[in-house]
Parts: C-alpha cells; sequence; structure tokens
C-alpha cells in the first residue's frame, strides 16, 4: 500500500526542468570566401566575360598597330606600353564600375546583402578584386607590349629599345590603379551603370581640355589645377620619377575626386534601400 502510495506521489510530481539547447551562432563568412565570389562575379556575367575578352583584344589589336604601321624609330618598348595603355584607361574602370552597378542593375544586391549583411565588407572584397584584376590585366598587356617589341624591332632590323625602367612600370600600375578606383569611386556613388560610364567619359575626355583651357586663360586655375586637377596630377605618373611637390599635388587632388565622394559613396550606399 505504502509502495503505492510512493509510486503514485512520484508520478504525480512536477519533473525537474530540461535545460535548453543552446544553439550557437554561425561564424560569419571568411572575407576570403566573400572574395573569391567577387571574383566570380567578374566572369560570370556576360558583360564582365566580354569585357575581359575585350582587353585582351584590344592590347593586341594596338601591339599590332604599332608593329605594322609604326616607324622605325618609334619600334621601343614605351611606344608598345603607350599603345596598349590608351584601351586599359577606358576599360578598367569601366569594369570596375559594372563591379558595383551590377548589384543593382541585376538585382542581385538582395541576396548578395542577406548573406552578408554588413555591406562594407563586400565593398571591401569588389575593391580588393577590382585592383588585383587590373593589375593582372596591366601586367598581362605590358607582357603583350614586350612581346610585340620584339617581334616588331626584329621585323624592322633595328636593336630592341627597352626604355621603360622597373620604376617607371610601377608608376604606370599605380596610375592605372588611381584611374581604376576614379571608376570605383563612380560606381559606389551613382549605382547605376549608364549614369556612372557617362559619368566617367566626361570625367577622362571632357573635364581635361576644358581645364587646360581655363589655364592658358586664368592666372588662379593655372596655379590651383595643380592641387585640384586630378588628370594633370596623374599625369606626372605616366612620365615616371616624381618630384616631393608633385607627389603633394597628386595626394591632395586624389583625396578631392576618390577618397571624399567615395566616403559619400559609402555612406550613401549603407543606408540605401536594396530591392
Amino acid at each position: 500500500m505504502s509502495t503505492a502510495t510512493a509510486t503514485s506521489a512520484t508520478r504525480g510530481a512536477p519533473s525537474a526542468p530540461v535545460p535548453a539547447r543552446t544553439r550557437k551562432a554561425p561564424a560569419p563568412i571568411p572575407m576570403s570566401r566573400i572574395v573569391g565570389v567577387e571574383l566570380r562575379k567578374m566572369f560570370d556575367t556576360r558583360s564582365g566575360f566580354w569585357l575581359m575578352i575585350g582587353m585582351g583584344v584590344s592590347a593586341l589589336l594596338a601591339t599590332a598597330a604599332v608593329v605594322l604601321w609604326a616607324p622605325d624609330s618609334s619600334i621601343t618598348y614605351d611606344s608598345f606600353g603607350a599603345a596598349v595603355g590608351i584601351p586599359m584607361t577606358l576599360l578598367l574602370p569601366v569594369m570596375a564600375i559594372l563591379s558595383v552597378t551590377s548589384e543593382w542593375s541585376q538585382r542581385s544586391g538582395l541576396t548578395t546583402f542577406t548573406l552578408v549583411p554588413r555591406r562594407g565588407r563586400v565593398i571591401l572584397a569588389k575593391v580588393i578584386v577590382s585592383i588585383g584584376v587590373g593589375v593582372v590585366s596591366i601586367l598581362a598587356a605590358l607582357a603583350i607590349g614586350a612581346l610585340g617589341n620584339l617581334v616588331g624591332s626584329s621585323l624592322a632590323g633595328v636593336d630592341t629599345v627597352w626604355d621603360i625602367s622597373l620604376s617607371q612600370m610601377s608608376t604606370l600600375l599605380l596610375a592605372n590603379a588611381l584611374n581604376l578606383m576614379v571608376g570605383f569611386m563612380l560606381g559606389v556613388l551613382l549605382r547605376n551603370s549608364p549614369g556612372a560610364i557617362v559619368a566617367y567619359v566626361v570625367y577622362n575626355f571632357v573635364l581635361p581640355p576644358l581645364s587646360m583651357l581655363l589655364a592658358s586663360s586664368q592666372d588662379w586655375w593655372d596655379r590651383a589645377s595643380r592641387w585640384l586637377d586630378f588628370n594633370q596630377a596623374q599625369a606626372y605618373l605616366y612620365d615616371g620619377d616624381l618630384t616631393a611637390a608633385q607627389w603633394a599635388h597628386l595626394g591632395v587632388s586624389a583625396t578631392l575626386w576618390i577618397v571624399l565622394p567615395l566616403a559619400v559613396g559609402l555612406v550613401m550606399l549603407r543606408r540605401s534601400e536594396v530591392k
């Protein structure tokens, strides 16, 4: 009887609370994976794929044009470097623009920023990939130019002239990287592919002649343009060795034309609604 009573009491007693299982928060997506995804995006889309193909084809065509039509005295590495640099000046910034604006034009931003809510990490990955692809593209173009220099001098029967030093090559890389960052800044600021591309064309092909025209007639702008005209300051990099004053002009103008607008664009991007 007592045993039955004890059993009934045991069954009726409240059971001890079972501790809830704590689920660990998932680890954040590593930066290397984000960079890898952004790198694949450069080639996955049709526009990105054909843009990369266009860079290689344009470098080959520019090199062939120098070999076929340049006079024998112009068969130098500097001539080939200048020829392959012209299409890179336009195509690399367009690549950087599309790397940013594709999130809005192709409506992939909602997925991207849902998986990686911290948008700054995505933009940082895009910067890394854009500069990396840009540097590799420039080096590949210079390699094509070097091959063209060997072939051109052999066909012309002249000595092969290597008139670009390593220091000049480093400043060329920096010049093209800064040019690329102008396009990236416009992509972040406008987030619209046609608008950003048109803005870059105006910046690179319309503003420099206007600045030169104003400097020729206005002494105040002739003095101020050294600090405010980024195209003029950037041109020093293509000539090679820069003086301390020229580095200062480049730093101030790059801050005004790249750093400050990019900071404004990042603030707007972080606060904008992604649809």
